[in-house]
């Protein structure tokens, strides 16, 4: 979602603030801006176009200075204006940027209206900008740390005063922020890939933390009540995988990122020699024997990859599993169970939403037994969390997450077969054959890859439709669903996922010639059953796109399209089918012409609700 770069150093820092924009781009983006501030006060560019665009804005306006902030907007309060975008400064003299939501800024901007203020935004961030200024009097600290106590919401902020022009002040709450040491500067950014490059050593910044630095010191202050008290904040060695943004022989980043995958799935099951729940972290063992329940916290893809889970869990552990959207789970009336494994699931282990229901079940709930799945060691939600399995996937830039899902999946059978194990119902030559399999999927995924061709051919047909119909049974019904995602979040076709045994029962109403029904079908316990429901798209003149595995005995006509995978392999398969529907995604958007990597008005880390 939006980004924050700021640096205090004693050499120009527009360049350091328009590359930290740069490797924040995939993270998706509406406006963009940067800020200086010297002795003659502060300027600032802005722009509704991209970063390479904004940089040329800077050069016209001159920007040149030690200190300065700078901004990737995704859209919350007011459209993509360039009124709109960030920084936003009162009076000529506070400068601000910010990531998150101001819940009660209407209250406040009509005080400050009262006040003499003039709005020239339609943001919650411009409220900010305006509450410093009227709280600075001569300490740019002490007027953060004042405003920020009227704040309801979520906020990461970066802020520059005209009068002390080697300064910035840095306050988080519900948002990610972390600073970069250099040497001889200081950074500060949303995600510490925007400094990599510049500096490994890293200081995440709490909750309710604000930051005071210059280019040669960094000062950071807990909240403790309505009173900041010093604090201190270990620098920590981080490789933020700055060689994640060259893009090699791809065109796009969400291509190189599903050939990655056989690699992500073997660094992410690297060292596990035997099942065991020291995986998951210290204490996992006394954790999970007395777990009588499973409650997944995820949205979106992640979401996906709890509902496949949940069948795992169950088949194979024999635990009860339930799956909660994370957006909606803290504001329905649940029944707690202090004997519920929580379990969250996050790409970036920042999601406003999967924070703040793990939260929720943790604090208010008192369900404590929480483990998170996550690709980022250092994030919040791993922080949080009293275990933790660290998917490797590596830096995922495109927006419609490939890689970061199937390593999801990975980690999440390890789970079920944990479980299993601490339940008594994994023998140990039932485990050495489930390690041999996980052992196997980096080849099997490779021999999927090899299909991209097939599905080109497919994709060519997609370039006219504007609607698609995805199916699947048991536990490929989350993969079809996770389909259907993706083609609508890159190509823009209209796509909506369903068992197929559902088909009846509504769905069946859309099919006609120009409906193409794409199936998930491997060869299961369902396929005889999913067959049958084929044919109802066939009795009705639909056209079929078939999944399959190789002895299926689907047979290809002139309505029905058949790409058959290598092989089948067993409660994995779901790994495997999903790659072929990554593909069919990627390639109808190359063919309808759409930005593959940045699709409209959606962002890579969502960091507010």
């Amino acid at each position: 979602m939006c980004g924050i770069v700021a640096a205090a150093s004693s050499r120009n820092v527009v360049p350091l603030l328009l590359e930290g924009l740069r490797r924040l781009e995939y993270r998706g983006y509406d406006s963009c801006g940067i800020a200086t501030v010297d002795e003659d006060g502060l300027k600032r560019a802005r722009s509704t176009a991209r970063v390479a665009q904004l940089a040329e804005e800077a050069d016209k306006a001159g920007l040149n200075a030690v200190t300065g902030i700078a901004h990737t907007r995704w859209a919350t309060h007011g459209a993509p204006e360039v009124c709109n975008a960030h920084p936003h400064f009162s009076r000529d003299t506070i400068g601000l940027v910010h990531n998150g939501i101001i819940e009660n800024y209407e209250e406040i901007r009509e005080r400050l209206k009262g006040q003499g203020y003039v709005f020239y935004s339609q943001t919650d961030t411009e409220v900010i900008a305006h509450l410093v200024h009227s709280n600075y009097h001569g300490d740019l600290l002490k007027a953060v740390q004042e405003s920020i106590l009227e704040l309801r919401g979520s906020y990461a902020i970066a802020v520059i005063c005209r009068d002390e022009p080697h300064h910035i002040v840095l306050a988080r709450q519900g948002s990610p922020l972390v600073l970069g040491v250099g040497d001889g500067e200081m950074l500060a950014a949303s995600d510490a890939m925007a400094v990599a490059g510049v500096t490994d050593r890293i200081v995440y910044l709490n909750e309710g933390d604000v930051c005071d630095i210059t280019p040669d010191h960094y000062d950071v202050y807990e909240r403790s009540g309505r009173v900041f008290v010093p604090a201190e904040r270990a620098v920590r060695i981080v490789q933020a995988y700055s060689g994640a943004i060259d893009l090699g022989p791809y065109r796009h980043y969400m291509q190189k990122e599903i050939f990655e995958q056989p690699r992500a799935i073997g660094d992410t099951l690297e060292g596990v020699v035997g099942i065991t729940p020291r995986l998951f972290g210290e204490g996992a063992e006394e954790i999970f024997k007395g777990v009588s329940r499973v409650l997944f916290l995820a949205c979106g893809t992640s979401y996906y990859a709890a509902s496949t889970a949940k069948y795992w869990i169950e088949a194979i552990a024999g635990i009860h599993c339930d799956v909660e959207i994370a957006s909606e789970y803290r504001y329905r009336i649940s029944v707690p169970d202090p004997d519920s494994l929580v379990v969250t699931i996050s790409q970036s282990g920042e999601t406003a939403d999967t924070l703040a229901a793990l939260k929720h079940a943790r604090d208010e709930l008192g369900m404590t037994r929480t483990l998170t799945i996550c690709n980022v060691a250092t994030s919040a939600m791993v922080r949080e969390s009293k275990l933790a399995y660290i998917t490797r996937a590596g830096v995922e830039i495109g927006v419609a997450s490939t890689k970061a899902f199937t390593t999801q999946l990975a980690s999440l059978y390890l789970l079920a077969l944990t479980l299993a194990k601490t339940q008594g119902r994994l023998s140990a030559e039932k485990e050495a054959e489930e390690l041999k399999n996980l052992r196997h999927l980096p080849a099997a995924l490779t021999a999927v890859l090899a299909l991209e061709p097939q599905v080109i051919a497919w994709a060519e047909r997609f370039t006219l439709k504007s609607h698609a119909l995805f199916l699947g049974r048991g536990v490929h019904f989350p993969i079809a669903q996770e389909g259907a995602l993706k083609l609508k979040e890159i190509s823009y076709i209209h796509a909506e996922s369903y068992p197929a045994g559902e088909l009846k029962h509504g769905p069946l109403a859309l099919v006609d010639e120009s409906m193409p029904v794409i199936a998930v079908a491997p060869n299961d316990r369902l396929v005889e059953k999913l067959k049958s429901n084929l044919q109802e798209v066939r009795a009705r003149g639909g056209e079929l796109y078939v999944f399959a595995d190789a002895d299926t005995n689907i047979t290809t006509d002139d309505r029905t399209h058949v790409i058959r995978l290598p092989e089948h392999v067993g409660m994995l398969s779901p790994i495997l089918h999903v790659i072929p529907l990554q593909l069919l995604s990627y390639h109808a958007a190359i063919c309808r012409g759409t930005d593959v990597d940045k699709p409209r008005n959606l962002a890579k880390s969502v960091t507010v609700e």
